[in-house]
């Protein structure tokens, strides 16, 4: 018998294990659109069941690209740089063309410099040792910049396969469903949503008749807060719209807290300005450095939220990294949650995030 994928995450189908991956009732193979089980509630249901692959499975079956000719689109999340531009990424792909696109250009302010970014995240990768074609900044829900970026995938492909490969949760399968609906008028083809992990295998989009868009299974980096916050709070921290810039005037020896999940101390300096730059659902709470401790423990999960119960049982704990800036006009960046603009230099911070996502400062984005 023939196999067959998924249409929504790209597992191969089965109907005799119901715990297992890619499980479908026998009535569901005479649908005209076929999804597993777990592709089936996510969409309807927005509910998400967990899998038996690890993330070794995830890296195996993406290092396969490396074996093959084509064209790789590694999708970046803007919002978080750090957290999800593939260090790894010629270890994992071989030597093969690559165009770097950043996703979710909409959801920053309208102010911000493009040409700069653009020239930042060229930069960014050069220092990695990645390689890229040329840097393109798009947004999959509204469609910002989709013509310039598969002009330049047509003409650079040469005829060869489109591999689109990233992160877990930077967009991949909402950028392929918006190149699907402008081509097809075809909504929805590849099972989307917040939580990372959603395709499970490789998805073939054709092209022409030899060739073919592939999705690939998001590559998990551990470093993204992503992976260690529930659903729900999942949903707060991640943006939907664009973020409005939250401005502190702060004096020395105060702290800002991120709801619960992060925290940073303005140790010295003359009082001047913080601008957040957080999903606009993320509550953040100014108070005295010398009562910070205190005030995390009585109420992280509940003035100081996120964290929800949920979370509260994998978060790790806070951890410092002090910073002593000499430069104007930094960010302090926290990977998948957000950052701060320290618009004057000379002062010193501590940023305290969960253990494991490591925090770090670069000249600023705005």
């Amino acid at each position: 018998m023939e196999s067959i994928e998924c249409q929504g995450c790209g597992v191969t189908i089965q109907t005799s294990d119901k715990k297992a991956t890619g499980y479908t009732p026998q009535a569901a193979l005479n649908r005209e659109t076929i999804l597993c089980q777990r592709c089936f509630r996510l969409k309807h249901y927005n509910e998400i069941q967990d899998i038996d692959m690890t993330d070794d499975d995830f890296l195996k079956m993406v290092s396969s690209i490396a074996d093959t000719n084509g064209l790789v689109v590694h999708i970046i999340d803007i919002f978080d740089v750090d957290g999800t531009m593939l260090k790894s990424l010629p270890r994992i792909v071989g030597d093969k063309s690559i165009l770097l696109v950043g996703n979710k250009m909409d959801l920053l302010p309208k102010s911000t410099n493009r040409n700069k970014l653009k020239q930042w995240l060229q930069a960014s990768a050069n220092s990695l040792g990645v390689k890229v074609k040329g840097v393109f900044l798009i947004s999959s829900t509204k469609g910002y910049g989709f013509e310039e970026l598969t002009e330049a995938m047509e003409e650079i492909r040469d005829r060869q396969d489109v591999y689109i490969v990233g992160t877990t949760n930077v967009g991949k399968s909402t950028f392929i469903n918006r190149l699907i609906k402008q081509s097809t008028g075809a909504n929805d083809v590849i099972t989307t949503s917040y939580f990372p992990g959603t395709t499970l295998g490789f998805i073939e989009i054709p092209l022409d008749d030899d060739t073919a868009l592939i999705d690939t299974p998001g590559i998990v980096n551990q470093a993204q807060m992503a992976h260690y916050v529930s659903k729900e709070d999942l949903k707060i921290i991640t943006p939907t719209k664009e973020i409005k810039p939250r401005v502190f005037q702060l004096n020395s020896d105060q702290t800002l807290f991120f709801g619960g999940l992060a925290r940073l101390d303005f140790i010295r300096g003359d009082r001047q300005s913080f601008v957040c730059y957080f999903s606009n659902d993320l509550s953040i709470h100014r108070t005295k450095l010398e009562k910070a401790d205190s005030l995390y423990e009585v109420h992280k999960g509940e003035l100081l939220s996120p964290p929800n119960n949920e979370t509260l049982k994998h978060l790790p704990e806070l951890e410092q990294h002090t910073f002593k800036l000499t430069d104007s006009n930094v960010d302090i960046v926290f990977p998948g949650l957000g950052w701060v603009r320290i618009l004057d230099g000379d002062c010193t911070v501590i940023a305290h995030s969960p253990k494991g996502v490591s925090v770090s400062v670069r000249s600023s984005l705005l």
